[in-house]
């Protein structure tokens, strides 16, 4: 795990993982080295990925020009490596939806 600060949506999902008993998701993934791209939880195995979008109703980095253009780049590079990349909101993260979308990705997959 990089030494970035979890955000309490992080937590929440990991918790919710757990709690859930769906696959131990590594977390702060790199992929598509040498960029220093990270996946906030991933199943590499599975080639699925989880990205908990925080700040997107407080003008946070994800709804700035310069970082949404960034993610972007992160994403359109991640599907075209074969990604199935799943982006949640905070209120997605607190309701149950991203887990039960993720849930059934893995099933899936």
């Amino acid at each position: 795990m990089n030494p970035k600060r979890e955000s309490q949506l992080e937590l929440l999902f990991a918790f919710h993982c757990r709690a859930r008993k769906v696959p131990e998701p590594v977390r702060e993934h790199r992929f598509a080295p040498p960029r220093m791209w990270r996946f906030d939880f991933a199943w590499p195995d599975r080639m699925i990925a989880a990205e908990v979008e925080g700040g997107i109703w407080t003008g946070g980095r994800h709804t700035r020009g310069s970082g949404f253009q960034a993610d972007a780049e992160k994403y359109n590079t991640a599907s075209l490596a074969g990604w199935r990349v799943f982006r949640f909101t905070g209120a997605m993260v607190s309701n149950g939806t991203a887990i039960e979308t993720i849930q059934k990705a893995l099933e899936v997959a």
